[in-house]
């Protein structure tokens, strides 16, 4: 009979012991980073992800905003959670996000509608669109990776967000609920993950060009692709991250400089030869004008009006053996792709080369990312007339950027790129989102 009891309580210990050893592996699971998909949504262009959040969780997809300030979403219809947090004016919250203003609200209190509360400014940057809204916490999930494989699901349960208005959805992709900010701010995506989960402040982002999913690895690398391809640091070149000291949000305060990414372009090439240009407009002035900068809400490269007359009538002289047709909207110089040929890395047009801080640093754009088929026989120059009165003289959108590894170092400020990672066999796409690690 003591042998029996002596047993259970051997059992019974073994099974506490068991049971924390399981407990304290979850709590102080670490990991290296962090994954969410991309994918691009055939009607608007945009780049769509999706998180989980609230309490219990759901799926929230959100248009992908490369330079966007933060996570917003819609708080106005559906937004049901039992770990929802209003950040109180004067908190740590409101001074970690910037936000200084206290708000009142006279309507019952809910999500994105409460007393005491400090504010933001939800920016809908595709239509450039932006209202005040209630600063929040709550419960936000995405996977981990090892940068090869993706591993648990991790949390983040006091995730800053901005509760935005249902008018602000308005010409964002359908079943949008937001926008998901990385832009350089302390409450982006990249800079609360890192800070939650102890690593990098940084993450590299990779769009497909195709209907397959593409990813943003949040943390260090190296990152693997199918089917057996490593990028390591030695396999990016790097060029500094500037800043821009005037904001290119739509609504702002005095002296907040942009959250965006910018670059210092120093002058373009086409089939190596310099392209004249009036290099001004690739500097920012103190008023925040001119200079070069990412985005994934402009589906194509967008250049202020003399940029663009320069440079797309330089690329049709570089062309001139292959037969212009009209032009078909939004682009100018159009040809008949039955007289181009095919490479690796796309149609066989003349290379365009973004000089940056050095001869050394360049990021060459080749067919895939330059050119752009609008029907069957018709290739068009990816590169849309963005006026005279341009904020930004150079945006590199969301199609000059595909296939392309970028990897965003916000704590060194610099820009790590590949150019195009069809020369290496593998494409965006070709992130491994199935093998648990």
């Amino acid at each position: 009979m003591a042998s029996s009891s002596c047993f259970h309580v051997i059992l019974f210990c073994s099974f506490l012991f068991f049971t924390s050893t399981i407990a304290q592996n979850q709590t102080s699971f670490r990991p290296k980073g962090l994954i969410i998909p991309v994918m691009k949504d055939g009607s608007t262009l945009q780049y769509l992800t999706q998180i989980q959040q609230r309490t219990p969780l759901v799926p929230v997809s959100l248009t992908l905003d490369l330079g966007g300030q933060f996570l917003w979403v819609d708080c106005d219809q559906g937004y049901v959670s039992s770990s929802y947090k209003p950040a109180r004016c004067r908190s740590a919250q409101c001074s970690l996000a910037g936000a200084t203003g206290c708000g009142e609200c006279f309507s019952p209190p809910r999500p994105g509608c409460n007393n005491n509360t400090c504010g933001l400014f939800p920016d809908n940057t595709v239509t450039r669109t932006a209202t005040s809204g209630e600063l929040a916490s709550d419960v936000v999930s995405v996977q981990s990776s090892n940068g090869k494989n993706p591993g648990r699901n991790v949390s983040d349960k006091n995730f800053l967000f901005v509760c935005g208005a249902t008018f602000l959805l308005q010409g964002l992709a359908s079943g949008v609920k937001g926008m998901a900010g990385l832009g350089r701010t302390r409450i982006s995506l990249p800079s609360q993950f890192s800070a939650e989960f102890s690593f990098p402040r940084k993450f590299a982002v990779c769009l497909s060009s195709s209907k397959s999913k593409g990813v943003v690895l949040f943390g260090d690398g190296p990152y693997f692709f199918l089917p057996n391809t490593e990028f390591s640091n030695n396999d990016f070149q790097y060029t500094p991250l500037l800043i821009n000291p005037v904001s290119t949000a739509s609504a702002f305060s005095a002296g907040q400089p942009s959250s965006e990414y910018f670059i210092g372009v120093k002058s373009v090439k086409i089939n190596q030869k310099v392209v004249p240009i009036n290099t001004t407009l690739l500097s920012i002035d103190n008023q925040g004008v001119g200079g070069t900068k990412i985005s994934t809400v402009n589906p194509y490269t967008v250049l202020e009006t003399s940029l663009y007359n320069a440079i797309t009538n330089f690329f049709v002289k570089e062309l001139a053996n292959v037969t212009r047709v009209a032009s078909v909207a939004p682009f100018g110089a159009c040809f008949d792709s039955r007289n181009i040929g095919s490479t690796r890395v796309g149609p066989a047009v003349p290379q365009i080369d973004l000089v940056l801080q050095n001869e050394n640093v360049i990021w060459t754009i080749f067919g895939a990312n330059s050119m752009v088929q609008v029907s069957e026989n018709v290739l068009c120059l990816g590169f849309v007339d963005g006026g005279v009165n341009s904020r930004t003289s150079i945006v590199i959108g969301g199609h000059t950027i595909e296939d392309n590894l970028l990897q965003l170092d916000i704590a060194r400020s610099r820009l790590g790129f590949t150019s195009s990672i069809l020369f290496r066999q593998t494409t965006c796409a070709n992130f491994n989102f199935t093998s648990i690690a």
